[in-house]
């Protein structure tokens, strides 16, 4: 006699909260105070919105370019933007200073919509910041907290003996070879798991360091269990190793920036705040729990903070980039 199928009972949807009501946005409009996000697509401009909001809050008055911290991700992006920013700076100084072209764009003709005097006036702004434009801080977030720790004294660069370095991949594959070695290299069996496989796992485990790594509830001495143990034994030695070797990772720059920002009084908080009073963070579906502390704990509340990105752009994952941290934000 055949059993009837056992059926479970349906899983219910997922409740995932809905986003507040977003607003269209308008270069032109009201300039954003306090922390705003914007969400665009691929190929909505973005660039141009951040250069153009940089070019806006200098002219009208608003902020000093020296007084703006405009952060994107990736070395070659932060090169792009610092040029679009001041071809656009460019643009609006000469419009106001020889006149405006015979087609502006919306916002030159809104740069050029004022009296005489306070023409003059964003015209001076204009040359003033394209004259400092050096000393723009538009970075990436790395060396953007570098800076930072540079003048709190605490950066890698400045402690006796430490060196910054790009990447860890070759002092991973060392600590992965030598740790695979030593715990199976004389088992008389085949090892839980493969030595490229340990390579992955010691990728992952180190690249995404905000990571938790859950013990799983099985035997200890499981597959996954021994997993969980390798990651953890990975992460120590890699430690301990940089702490011999005197070398930090970009990783423990944002770690060192986030502890120095932990307390409300921390003097570098202060800091920080008096030197920018406008944030402009681009790409910002790529931020990570760590970096979006370090800019939540310095500005928010205390500084203009524009966050620009779209969610379905996100990339880094692999390294703690999530929308978690954007939808948290």
């Amino acid at each position: 006699m055949t059993q009837p199928p056992v059926t479970q009972p349906p899983v219910p949807e997922p409740r995932v909260a809905e986003p507040p009501d977003m607003e269209p946005f308008d270069l032109c409009g009201p300039l954003p105070t306090g922390t705003t996000l914007l969400e665009a697509s691929a190929g909505t401009g973005k660039t141009f919105t951040v250069a153009g909001l940089v070019t806006r809050y200098v002219a009208e008055g608003r902020a000093r370019l020296e007084e703006m911290l405009v952060i994107t991700f990736g070395r070659a992006a932060s090169q792009e933007l610092r040029e679009r920013v001041r071809g656009q700076l460019v643009e609006a100084e000469r419009a106001l200073t020889r006149g405006a072209p015979d087609d502006p764009s919306d916002l030159l003709a809104l740069l050029l919509d004022a009296d005489p005097e306070e023409l003059q006036r964003r015209g001076q702004r204009l040359r003033e910041a394209l004259a400092a434009f050096d000393a723009a801080t538009i970075a990436t977030t790395h060396q953007f907290c570098q800076l930072v720790l540079r003048s709190l004294g605490v950066a890698g660069d400045t402690d006796p003996g430490v060196t910054l370095v790009d990447n860890l991949d070759e002092l991973v594959v060392e600590v992965v070879d030598d740790l695979y070695l030593q715990r199976f290299g004389q088992l008389p069996g085949r090892p839980p798991f493969n030595r490229d496989d340990a390579l992955t796992l010691a990728y992952r485990a180190i690249g995404d360091p905000q990571a938790r790594l859950i013990e799983p509830e099985a035997d200890p001495a499981s597959p996954a269990a021994e997993r969980v143990s390798f990651a953890h034994a990975c992460r120590r030695e890699i430690e301990h190793r940089k702490r011999r070797l005197g070398i930090l990772s970009y990783d423990d720059l944002l770690s060192r920036l986030a502890d120095a920002l932990e307390r409300p009084d921390a003097p570098a908080r202060q800091r920080m705040r008096d030197r920018w009073r406008l944030v402009l963070v681009d790409e910002f579906q790529d931020t990570d729990p760590v970096q979006w502390q370090v800019i939540d704990r310095a500005f928010t509340g205390h500084a203009t903070v524009v966050l620009i990105g779209d969610p379905k752009q996100a990339i880094y994952a692999f390294r703690g980039g999530d929308v978690v941290t954007y939808l948290t934000a």
